[in-house]
């Protein structure tokens, strides 16, 4: 019998999920199986994959085969690798402390790949945040700054017209004072130039008298 490791479809319209299985070739692609082997979930970054390494190896050496996308899984999961691995051991040309130590190695290097990717997509997403936010709190101060000139100019005419009543009260004081200070030295004047002038008269009539005297 014929078996293939190919992926069975799950989920629902536009949101799928699958089962890494193996299953009679000659069988539906979503009918039954012999084994589920892992899952696929492509909806998540990065897609998550879970996969039974040993398992997997087992029906590959039993002569299954995998499909394309299920070939992608298996070697992105390293089943692949431990299967090429396996039949060194078998041929002699490994030993299995050896076989153990290169899968381990190649596991540790996957898994600071995916963890580089992950935290690239999490600071991706931090500056994406970063950036949304900027954006905000320009456009808030723009339509603050906005807000504040439209009222600008009515705060401006307002001051204007206080400002205009002030001095035209303080030109009123100033005349009343300048008036006030000027109009008794007007007074004053000529009251002063009839004294003298008085005088000036008492002293001419004063005169002929002394020199009638005189005679």
């Amino acid at each position: 019998m014929p078996v293939k490791i190919r992926l069975q479809r799950h989920g629902k319209k536009g949101k799928p999920f699958y089962w890494i299985v193996a299953a009679d070739a000659r069988a539906k692609r979503d009918g039954k199986f012999l084994e589920k082997l892992g899952i696929y979930n492509p909806n998540t970054n990065p897609a998550t994959i879970e996969v039974n390494v040993d398992n997997s190896v087992q029906w590959l050496q039993n002569g299954a085969q995998p499909t394309d996308t299920a070939r992608a899984i298996l070697s992105y999961k390293g089943v692949l690798l431990k299967h090429h691995l396996l039949g060194g051991l078998r041929k002699g040309a490994l030993t299995e402390e050896q076989v153990e130590e290169k899968f381990n190695a190649w596991l540790e290097e996957k898994e600071k790949s995916v963890a580089a990717k992950v935290s690239g997509l999490d600071k991706a997403k931090a500056d994406a945040k970063a950036a949304a936010l900027k954006a905000e709190k320009e456009v808030s101060e723009k339509r603050a700054v906005a807000a504040a000139e439209a009222e600008l100019p009515e705060a401006v005419e307002g001051d204007t017209e206080e400002t205009a009543s002030e001095v035209a009260e303080a030109t009123a004081e100033e005349a009343v004072e300048v008036a006030t200070e000027e109009t008794p030295a007007t007074e004053e004047a000529p009251a002063e130039e009839a004294v003298v002038e008085a005088d000036e008269a008492k002293e001419e009539d004063t005169a002929p008298a002394a020199a009638s005297e005189e005679e």
